[in-house]
């Protein structure tokens, strides 16, 4: 591909993308968005210190910044100078720096670029802080682009693969980001086409934070395992900011995961949003053990069109704590699996759940352990297959409260013979009541209203 049909549109109005229009199949190919290398004007004109040396800019270690030159050794002796002064700040002063290779931000070290909000795109627009990372590639299991000592911190910049060659057969490469130890944070950080984004679970750490995370996944957005104190993310978008034409939404369709998270004890997200990956939310069991979780105002959308993607899928969580989505909003074909290894509860409160085309049943749920659904609302189940229920429950225990059941004419659950109990109380139903109860008096269904 050449440049010239590489780079990122600005942001005018006319050119951010429609995310119904997308998934309708309207033109998008305006927005296919990738690497144009030039250089910013004035990118290579140092950004002078305020006289107390409260940083160190990379440009007085030679680094560039013109997305030509290879900065990583100038780069990294400024990570290295601050580390040596028992930590600071490494200022990436406006431009493309260009990285061959990898980056190591030593312990209590911030890279800080100068954005203070993540951003839509950047390359080639003159706005901001951009890393181009080209080392690694095809080498997925290799050293992460940029690894974070304790304490280490990404804030105000954005990473872009100029090499990567989406949409049929992109190309793999290791991990974006990893944490080494513990405190490792990302603030306000864009990562337009990693294949693996961030990976702050193949080393022990604790208190992750992760707030102002954009990006366009490929394979693994965020992993998160090994965590032994309370980790926090909040404000991540995995959306189209690379390409969004429909092969490459078809390709993160069919095989990205948004969220892989493992062992974490006490994790909370909050505000956290994914399109067009084949999983969502995705909570596994590890080595190190399974998750705990509370999700707030969380979401998963469809995927694009001809595909089935899952919104949450739940293979694993712990018994005592479980996990918990409120105020979720959740569109797949199912929106929710509970899968046979998960023995600990599942909860949704005030969600939403809707359908695409090719929705039939919206939650199946196999675990042993319950799943409960409170003040939810389900609607444009039962596509294709004008039988499917919007839930069914086929191993553990149910609870459905105060929920709505939008579709009139067709069944909202089904109650299998290897379910433990039930309970479906006080909801609406629109049209008839239409539940198959096949546990007898182990389920307990009244007082549901009927419109």
């Amino acid at each position: 591909m050449s440049q010239d049909n590489q780079k990122i549109h600005p942001d005018d109005p006319g050119r951010i993308l429609d995310r119904r229009r997308f998934l309708g199949g309207a033109a998008v190919a305006g927005l296919t968005a990738a690497a144009g290398h030039s250089g910013f004007a004035g990118a290579t004109e140092p950004v002078s210190g305020n006289g107390n040396q409260d940083y160190l800019n990379v440009r007085t270690f030679g680094a560039r910044g013109n997305g030509k030159a290879d900065d990583t050794a100038a780069i990294q002796k400024a990570l290295d100078a601050a580390g040596k002064q028992g930590g600071n700040v490494v200022l990436l002063p406006r431009g493309e720096y260009l990285v061959r290779g990898s980056l190591h931000v030593p312990d209590d070290v911030t890279l800080q670029g100068v954005f203070r909000a993540p951003n839509r795109g950047n390359v080639g627009h003159n706005k901001g802080s951009l890393l181009l990372a080209t080392g690694g590639k095809g080498k997925p299991d290799s050293t992460p682009f940029i690894s974070l000592g304790e304490n280490g911190t990404l804030y105000g910049l954005a990473i872009f693969y100029p090499e990567q060659t989406c949409p049929e057969t992109p190309v793999e490469y290791p991990w974006t980001v990893r944490q080494l130890s513990d405190n490792g944070s990302l603030v306000n950080v864009t990562l337009l086409n990693p294949w693996q984004g961030v990976d702050f679970g193949t080393v022990i750490g604790g208190r992750h934070y992760i707030r102002g995370l954009y990006g366009q996944p490929l394979k693994t957005g965020v992993f998160i395992d090994k965590c032994e104190d309370v980790g926090r993310v909040e404000d991540v978008h995995f959306w189209p900011f690379w390409r969004a034409d429909a092969m490459t939404m078809a390709f993160t369709s069919r095989h990205a995961t948004a969220f892989l998270i493992g062992r974490t004890d006490w994790q909370y997200m909050f505000n956290c949003f994914a399109i067009c990956h084949k999983i969502g939310y995705h909570f596994v069991r590890t080595s190190s053990g399974v998750p705990n979780a509370v999700l707030t105002q969380c979401g998963s959308d469809e995927g694009a069109p001809g595909t089935q993607c899952i919104s949450v899928r739940v293979d694993g969580n712990q018994s005592h704590a479980g996990i918990s989505f409120v105020n979720g909003q959740f569109m797949g074909a199912p929106s929710i699996e509970v899968s046979a290894t998960n023995h600990g509860p599942v909860k949704f409160t005030n969600c939403g759940f809707w359908g695409g085309p090719l929705t039939d049943t919206m939650a199946v749920l196999e675990g042993s352990g319950q799943t409960s659904f409170t003040g939810c609302h389900f609607t444009s189940w039962a596509q294709r297959n004008k039988t499917a229920p919007a839930i069914m429950l086929r191993r553990g225990g149910l609870i459905i409260n105060a929920c709505e059941f939008m579709d009139a004419g067709s069944r909202q659950v089904t109650i299998e013979r290897g379910a433990a109990t039930a309970v479906i109380a006080a909801n609406r139903f629109h049209g008839s009541a239409r539940i198959s109860n096949q546990i007898g008096a182990k389920a307990r269904i009244g007082m549901n209203a009927v419109e």
